[in-house]
């Protein structure tokens, strides 16, 4: 996002202190979570960013959570429940992922770091007599003895037994906005006298005991919503403490929420929400979302409760793009690359053999700048938590271009788990980095039902194609180069990089696009492999995937008449899907 645009945003806030606590570690070790079930894993990293890009909150109002103890987990949940969450089948289950995807000590951090900031939090609120906010958390599907739902134990829950212990006795009110109803939550406050529970929900799970229930229609959109969160709010008791579930599953097209808002609807229903428990301490909570902006819910969260804000996010503003640049910025060339002249430089002009160990990559960068780049940018703290170490950056040349390699070590040996051939080359005229190979290999991890084998693969990926498109970005602006192109081999690689890359050729993007269009019923498993398959038809012949040059131009002016061609392909093609 522009600078100015961001700067016009400050200008309009009213900052006030804030809590909020989060981690780089919420972000969930689980390679196919996104593919598999629409979660961001990002989301608490990307609402972090826009909360401090926008000044919309200090540094100083950011808490680093400790993890929940088990005693404390212990006051609510089952021995039995407890000591399940060990073994990586019940924490697959939880998550929707195959148990080769779970590193069981990576993700009950996560998880134990999500309990202890929703405590501490409860704990500030009741001491500044204010709202905080938790980044992670909402687990409102676990219940005393049970937990699914991405919801292994119950925070909130959790959180009030340990104030009650500490000598808590006031009402506590839980206003569960999540779309999905709150049946672990009144599983686990069923019998706690003190505690109310208020829910608006889109889906109908039966009577559940003590809470006072709201189930509207499949489709509600902001108005029907607005209304009865309204009448809820009329019938809440005066809250001693407040837990609010601000749930991004309520949002139009989420994958598992049936209800219709809009994001200003959200954001609508957050300050209502807010302005109901003025002066009243509270804790807020994500709870679930399953959709691309699920994350704009949560910061528009943080918005009403730091700068009293209902204004928009601007559509345009990229939390990564945004993350990186400003990493980019912060990158010395000494870091990077070899820049003094060098006994090594002195060799090459004198036709000598560059020193084994000296190649640089594109000209540019030394293995140890690019394993730095590595580091800063986040890959090897992620690739970690996946259960890999010992990193180890191999550069060298495979003919077609220049090649990185990054291993890491896991059970014993060592495994490749990216590697990169990429060139200068020009396209339209412009020097571009061109990407001849890109390979995300998550090699301890299995294919399964939930996390199906894509065209092509030969293991599962490591959850970094968002990460890894960015970094290429960063390469070529580093590079001074016009842009990055690639040829997608299946209709999969262009599907995930549709937001920031098009086909060269703009009839090209037009057939693209009719084809997301037409197969948009499906799966992206199902649709890539009908495509391979030779399953699907143009114009009712059968169509074989063009892997036709994608580029991205982060500078390049806007062609009107591409854009009229683009979409008149696009609206004279029809695809269609022959039956296996």
């Amino acid at each position: 996002m522009p600078p100015r645009v961001l700067h016009r945003l400050r200008n309009r806030l009213t900052r006030r202190a804030l809590p909020v606590w989060y981690s780089p570690a919420y972000r969930l070790p689980l390679s196919g979570l996104g593919a598999a079930v629409g979660l961001e894993p990002r989301r608490a990293d990307y609402v972090s960013w826009w909360l401090q890009d926008s000044q919309a909150l200090a540094p100083e109002c950011l808490r680093t959570p400790r993890l929940v103890t088990w005693d404390d987990l212990d006051r609510v949940h089952t021995l039995e429940l407890l000591e399940s969450l060990g073994r990586p089948e019940t924490l697959a289950r939880i998550f929707a992922v195959d148990p080769s995807d779970v590193h069981v000590d990576e993700l009950l951090t996560t998880v134990r770091l999500a309990c202890g900031g929703t405590l501490e939090a409860a704990r500030e609120a009741l001491r500044r007599r204010g709202p905080t906010l938790n980044l992670q958390g909402g687990f409102h599907h676990a219940g005393p003895g049970s937990a699914g739902g991405f919801c292994p134990v119950n925070d909130v829950a959790v959180a009030i037994a340990a104030l009650r212990a500490e000598g808590f006795g006031g009402r506590v009110v839980v206003l569960d906005l999540d779309a999905h109803p709150p049946d672990g939550l009144a599983g686990c406050l069923q019998h706690d006298p003190s505690a109310w529970i208020g829910s608006i929900s889109g889906s109908d799970w039966g009577p559940l005991p003590s809470v006072d229930e709201t189930v509207l229609r499949e489709g509600a959109s902001d108005a029907l919503y607005l209304s009865a969160l309204s009448a809820l709010l009329g019938r809440m008791p005066r809250p001693a403490l407040a837990f609010v579930l601000a749930g991004g599953d309520v949002l139009a097209g989420d994958r598992f929420g049936r209800l219709a808002l809009t994001l200003g609807g959200a954001r609508r229903r957050d300050a209502a929400v807010a302005r109901a428990l003025a002066s009243a301490p509270s804790v807020w909570l994500p709870a679930g979302g399953y959709s691309r902006d699920a994350w704009r819910v949560l910061a528009g969260t943080g918005m009403v409760l730091a700068a009293r804000s209902e204004a928009p996010i601007p559509p345009a503003y990229d939390p990564l793009s945004r993350r990186f640049s400003g990493i980019f910025g912060q990158l010395s060339l000494q870091e990077l690359g070899e820049v003094d002249f060098s006994t090594a430089d002195l060799e090459e002009a004198l036709g000598l053999e560059r020193r084994r160990g000296q190649r640089l990559f594109l000209g540019y960068y030394t293995a140890a700048g690019l394993e730095q780049v590595l580091h800063r940018y986040g890959f090897l703290e992620h690739l970690r938590r996946l259960g890999y170490g010992s990193f180890r950056v191999a550069l060298d040349s495979d003919g077609t271009g220049e090649r990185l390699r990054v291993h890491g070590e896991a059970d014993g040996r060592e495994h490749l788990l990216i590697e990169l051939v990429l060139e200068r080359k020009k396209v339209l005229g412009a020097e571009v980095l061109y990407v001849h190979w890109l390979s995300l290999r998550h090699p301890r991890a299995h294919f399964s039902a939930v996390h199906p084998r894509l065209p092509g693969q030969d293991v599962p990926g490591l959850g970094l194609a968002r990460e890894v498109g960015e970094l290429l970005a960063a390469i070529a602006r580093r590079l001074e180069l016009a842009g990055v192109v690639f040829r997608p081999a299946h209709f999969h690689t262009a599907f995930s990089a549709r937001h920031h890359f098009v086909f060269v050729d703009p009839g090209r993007q037009g057939r693209f696009e009719a084809l997301v269009r037409d197969l948009s019923h499906l799966e992206l498993a199902a649709a890539s492999e009908a495509v391979a398959q030779g399953r699907v038809l143009l114009d009712g012949q059968p169509y074989a995937w063009e892997a036709d040059e994608m580029a991205y131009w982060p500078k390049r002016p806007v062609d009107d008449g591409r854009a009229e061609a683009v979409a008149r392909e696009r609206e004279r093609r029809r695809f269609t899907v022959r039956s296996a």
